[in-house]
């Protein structure tokens, strides 16, 4: 008679409590995320077939004093032409140029250098941050 095999229990663990819980913070985080933010505007965005991103070719930066900068390089506005020119004619896609502007840049500094782009016959592309918006 082997009686140790029948007075053996098997271990179990209890979850009737943690169901509980699990429960209230799926309830929490879906109130939560309803309410997090209530002036958004619910638009269907249009879909692509193919990947849309355009390849960037050059950067631009308008910093706070109305500095251009190409890359890491301090370019004044009246030789921006000619030095987009340089980066813009290795390209052989319609190239696209990406700015990025100051907050507290004028936005006329930043629609200058897009005039100048689209005379090259660039795509310009202004790169936003949604972060310090409200």
């Amino acid at each position: 008679m082997n009686i140790r095999n029948r007075l053996r229990k098997h271990p179990e663990v209890h979850t009737g409590a943690l169901n509980d819980i699990l429960f209230i913070l799926l309830l929490f985080f879906l109130i939560v995320s309803t309410l997090a933010n209530p002036n958004v505007i619910k638009v269907s965005n249009p879909k692509a077939k193919s990947d849309s991103k355009a390849k960037q070719t050059v950067v631009i930066t308008v910093d706070k004093n109305q500095q251009i900068y190409i890359g890491q390089k301090a370019i004044p506005f009246e030789q921006l032409e000619t030095e987009l020119k340089d980066y813009l004619s290795k390209e052989t896609d319609k190239p696209s140029v990406v700015i990025n502007g100051d907050s507290t840049s004028h936005l006329g500094t930043t629609i200058k250098v897009m005039q100048v782009i689209k005379k090259l016959g660039a795509t310009p592309v202004v790169a936003v941050d949604n972060n310090g918006l409200k």
